[in-house]
């Protein structure tokens, strides 16, 4: 099989419970099985992952940082989505 018949994946390696997935590459693979296998064997050599997610790269919609700005702005006027608009009860104390 040719480089041209394969698909791009990109991979994400979590490497502990409870934290986040991290992109670490991409590979080319025949399919999505295909594609953890090849990341685990490329990835995680040295027991350095618990979880893989592998994703088509075609599959991946991002927005642009050109578009920052204007992508972004929204969220200006509504600052109750920030932890810092609520006050904290007294019972609370410090946090």
């Amino acid at each position: 099989m040719t480089l041209e018949n394969l698909e791009l994946f990109e991979v994400f390696v979590r490497s502990k419970r409870g934290l986040d997935h991290k992109h670490v590459g991409s590979l080319h693979a025949e399919d999505a099985q295909h594609a953890v296998d090849y990341a685990r064997d490329c990835y995680t050599r040295r027991n350095e992952g618990v979880s893989i997610w592998v994703v088509k790269s075609n599959d991946i919609c991002a927005s642009q940082e050109d578009d920052n700005e204007g992508f972004f702005d929204p969220s200006e006027d509504k600052p109750y989505r920030h932890a810092t608009y609520y006050p904290l009860p007294k019972e609370v104390g410090n946090m």
